[in-house]
């Protein structure tokens, strides 16, 4: 168990610093890109936004790689595609249940999930924002 809770906190910090650089990254390219061509045009602003949501989606799926990543090295799954599918559903907090860490590992799915709530909630956050500076230019 103490093992599971190191590697869960572990994979907290890594999809932090993830969630971090493309934040960063995210922010200061919209920021940058509304101060140069503000815009009253909705379509322009939307599509701005949109630009930012993909950025962000990459950021998520950059997070759910990484855990699938722990889940084949610890020989949790056999194949990366079942990796990858396990830990979207853990991440996006879906939990189908047709796959299931065994019960070596299984504690781990319950930070991944936490996890994905967390970052989710911050990707949220940060549209919000978004969306008043695009379409307030209030930068």
């Amino acid at each position: 168990m103490f093992t599971q809770i190191l590697l869960g906190a572990a994979m907290i910090v890594i999809t932090t610093f993830i969630q971090g650089l493309f934040t960063v990254y995210g922010i200061e390219r919209l920021r940058d890109h509304v101060r140069l061509h503000p815009t009253k045009s909705v379509p322009r602003a939307t599509l701005q936004l949109a630009a930012l949501v993909l950025w962000l989606f990459l950021a998520t799926i950059t997070e759910v790689w990484s855990w699938a990543l722990l889940y084949l090295a610890l020989g949790a799954f056999d194949t990366l595609e079942h990796a990858v599918y396990f830990s979207t559903v853990t991440f996006t907090t879906l939990g189908f249940g047709d796959i299931t860490l065994d019960d070596q590992w299984r504690l781990l799915s319950s930070f991944e999930a936490a996890n994905g709530l967390l970052l989710f909630g911050w990707s949220t956050a940060l549209l919000f924002v978004a969306v008043k500076w695009v379409y307030q230019s209030d930068v």
